[in-house]
């Protein structure tokens, strides 16, 4: 039987040496794959603790990195996630707006990577 986590559970797993994140409601401990994800460290860091289905889907991740997270799997959420809501005093710019060039900055560098790995 799977090990079922909250969304809160998951959030705290969210340093560099305690990783975990949400996809497709299951949860994975990233922790020991810092050091070999090709798009960096930050890309993951940006996402510690937290759902990451969306930045990951966006990316384009290959068949091979879907099998290698698989194998990163720990259990399934429960519960659900919070949903996001808007702070009504906030200027108008969104925490989503600030993570945007952080999005094309990863895909820029899995695709110089991508290129160099592929025509080797």
């Amino acid at each position: 039987m799977s090990k079922t986590f909250t969304a809160e559970e998951v959030s705290q797993h969210n340093t560099r040496d305690d990783l975990w994140i949400i996809y497709n409601n299951k949860v994975y401990d990233v922790t020991q794959y810092l050091d070999e994800h090709p798009g960096g460290e930050e890309v993951i860091l940006d996402c510690a603790g937290s759902d990451s289905t969306e930045p990951f889907d966006d990316i384009g991740h290959s068949e091979d990195a879907h099998e290698l997270l698989a194998g990163l799997c720990i259990g399934e959420l429960t519960g659900g996630l919070k949903k996001k809501t808007k702070d009504a005093g906030a200027s108008g710019a969104g925490s989503s707006d600030s993570t945007l060039p952080l999005v094309g900055l990863a895909v820029l560098i899995l695709a110089i990577v991508a290129y160099f790995v592929l025509n080797k």
